[in-house]
């Protein structure tokens, strides 16, 4: 009766008694969480240098052959390693009409007008190795679909240009982190679209059908 009576008054006080289990020592446990990266939304800004392919056809027309691009687009990043992006850009200048004849080219001194749009989807592989990694090199590849469009005050509605390709592009460079939430990349990109040119003027004349070339991109991207 005395040990009955001792062990309901241990339970009433809380004190342990022998044998009984004994409660988890909630201050000991630790729980490890690792952060799985899932999808990033990066949006960007870009300005391109591009040397175009037809490079006889562009130094006829604006006296040149590398041209500027503005444009912009957004990336999709899934496990801070794989992408796909979605771009858009533009150059448009106007130079003059011109000919080739015997290897030479020769103005013509009239307004000619081109434009160029390229829309690109390309996916791709950023070599992050670790997420504290500022300096992350990256190669992509897809296909774009270009608008190309001739205008001039001098010719005839049927005389001007308006078409629309598919093209091949593929790029590599390196991706510099600056902030948690601002990135600067570099790359060198070529652009492959042939039938555009080549039908008249001075790029029949020169044999230049690929209105694609070689660009040197600047981007500024925000997000992580």
């Amino acid at each position: 009766m005395k040990a009955l009576i001792c062990a309901v008054f241990a339970v009433a006080v809380g004190v342990p008694t022998s044998g009984a289990a004994q409660p988890p020592d909630n201050s000991r446990i630790v729980t490890q969480t690792t952060e799985t990266p899932g999808l990033s939304i990066r949006p960007f800004v870009m300005g391109a240098e591009e040397t175009f392919t037809a490079a006889n056809t562009f130094q006829a027309i604006f006296g040149q052959s590398h041209q500027p691009l503005f444009g912009g687009g957004v990336q999709v990043v899934i496990a801070e390693r794989y992408f796909v992006e979605l771009s858009a850009s533009r150059f448009r200048k106007t130079g003059e009409r011109a000919f080739r004849h015997d290897g030479q080219n020769f103005g013509l001194g009239l307004p000619l007008t081109a434009e160029l749009t390229p829309f690109e989807v390309t996916g791709g592989y950023r070599f992050q190795m670790h997420p504290d990694q500022r300096f992350v090199p990256y190669g992509l590849g897809g296909i774009g679909s270009y608008a190309y469009k001739e205008t001039s005050p001098s010719s005839d509605p049927d005389e001007n240009v308006d078409v629309r390709h598919r093209g091949y592009v593929v790029a590599g460079g390196v991706e510099v982190r600056l902030h948690r939430w601002v990135r600067a990349a570099v790359d060198e990109q070529y652009t492959h679209i042939p039938g555009i040119l080549g039908l008249s003027g001075v790029s029949r004349a020169a044999a230049e059908d690929d209105l694609g070339g070689l660009a040197v991109r600047f981007r500024v991207v925000v997000g992580r």
